[in-house]
């Protein structure tokens, strides 16, 4: 028990069942003078009030992501005092059972040096509140971890992933390698035809090693555990919204961990900015 806890027990034995103070607190395990003493700290009530809030609106988030968040605001609070009033708020987040995990070693994944070098891939599937399922195609990139894409669909054969992808080429310029699994849209003719066509190359992971995908494998991580598993998508239409939304936000707005709090786009655009100063040094 915490002495906070041990306290009200005082409380409450001196008051239902009269018992003098000292024989509460060797009931309770508490030293009178710990019992008697008056906290300074302060009541931090705005601070408690926003966490709350926060929390309430990024449930899937632990208290390092709204500490940052909360930074951005401009609060000026330590992580410790933030991490003792999240717990003294109950607001851990809860932790969602998974499957067994093989244990083995595992070779780090290189990490492209620009945004545009290599871009990941994958599907995600999920149902409407009707039952009927659907599919999500996440586009990455890889350096910055940017969500390219998330087109939502109840069929996407591999003629609409490379539809896709030109579309974003359009807005991006093609990128020098694809990562993706050997799903049978992804092994199609369609595929082997368009990166042919467009000189990119595609490399193929090996079957059973989806952490040789591991950035979009993450991302869909993220995507099933704060977007997912938090709504109930009553058509197409709907579903398209809410994950449009949160893809956004993903981008523009959620503290990545790996990129020292940085946002997706942030990150992008100070590398930019850096690559940028490096050719004007050069020069």
């Amino acid at each position: 028990m915490r002495p906070g806890s041990r306290r009200s027990a005082v409380t409450w034995a001196m008051t239902e069942k009269r018992y003098n103070q000292k024989r509460a607190c060797a009931l309770a395990g508490i030293d009178p003078r710990v019992y008697r003493r008056t906290s300074r700290r302060p009541a931090d009530t705005d601070l408690r009030d926003r966490l709350k809030d926060l929390s309430s609106e990024r449930r899937r988030f632990g208290y390092r992501r709204l500490h940052i968040l909360l930074k951005r605001e401009g609060w000026q609070v330590n992580w410790k005092k933030l991490y003792r009033i999240y717990r003294e708020e109950g607001l851990t987040v809860r932790k969602r059972g998974g499957r067994k995990r093989a244990v083995g070693t595992r070779a780090p994944m290189a990490i492209p040096q620009g945004p545009n070098q290599r871009w990941s891939l994958d599907f995600v599937s999920d149902s409407l509140s009707c039952g009927r399922r659907f599919r999500i195609l996440n586009v990455i990139d890889d350096f910055s971890r940017e969500c390219l894409a998330a087109v939502v669909d109840t069929s996407l054969s591999g003629d609409r992933v490379g539809r896709e992808l030109d579309r974003i080429a359009e807005m991006r310029g093609y990128p020098c390698m694809v990562v993706s699994d050997n799903g049978t849209e992804l092994t199609s003719n369609a595929i082997l035809k368009w990166q042919e066509d467009r000189k990119v190359d595609w490399h193929y992971i090996a079957p059973g090693k989806p952490m040789q995908n591991g950035f979009v494998e993450s991302f869909n991580g993220r995507m099933r555990d704060e977007c997912l598993n938090e709504h109930l998508f009553d058509n197409l239409r709907h579903a398209r919204q809410l994950i449009a939304a949160w893809r956004t936000d993903f981008n523009h707005h959620r503290p990545h961990t790996s990129l020292a709090g940085l946002t997706p786009v942030e990150y992008a655009n100070r590398s930019e900015e850096d690559q940028n100063l490096n050719r004007a040094n050069l020069n």
